[in-house]
């Protein structure tokens, strides 16, 4: 059983390296898509009747590029993972509500686990709830390596 427990625990660090990487890099990459895009997104926006349309096109992608950016390089994760909560949360509220209605209304939890916006949100909440792993610059910098504890 303590051979199972070691196996698991050496994996830890490298998964939540995997997740981090591939994460981080679609944030980045969905964020930086917004400001290139930026009319049709605004667009969109309005179209779902978000307030401020622009300035929350602005705020999304800032929010996404820079909070993927710290994702993917294990800055400051933890910290990082709540603005991406919360924008996540609007987009599930805002552009995929039907997933979340189909949850309570016909008890059909398929379209919500195959909603773009919680797929993202599992991940957020990874990093957020076990931390960045020891292949981070949160671990180095938050010396955690002399504690030998997770950041």
């Amino acid at each position: 059983m303590n051979t199972i427990r070691m196996i698991g625990n050496s994996l830890q660090s490298l998964f939540l390296l995997l997740i981090r990487l591939y994460w981080g890099y679609q944030f980045a990459i969905t964020g930086i898509g917004k400001f290139i895009n930026l009319d049709s997104i605004v667009h969109y926006f309005q179209s779902l009747h978000i307030p401020f349309p622009f300035a929350n096109a602005i705020l999304a992608g800032s929010v996404e590029t820079l909070g993927g950016v710290c994702l993917f390089l294990g800055l400051f994760s933890r910290i990082a993972a709540i603005p991406l909560f919360a924008l996540l949360l609007t987009a599930l509220f805002s552009a995929d509500f039907d997933a979340v209605s189909a949850l309570y209304t016909h008890f059909d939890a398929d379209p919500f686990f195959k909603s773009t916006p919680a797929l993202f949100i599992y991940a957020v909440l990874i990093i957020f709830i076990f931390g960045p792993g020891k292949y981070s610059l949160d671990y180095w910098l938050t010396r955690s390596y002399k504690k030998k504890e997770m950041p």
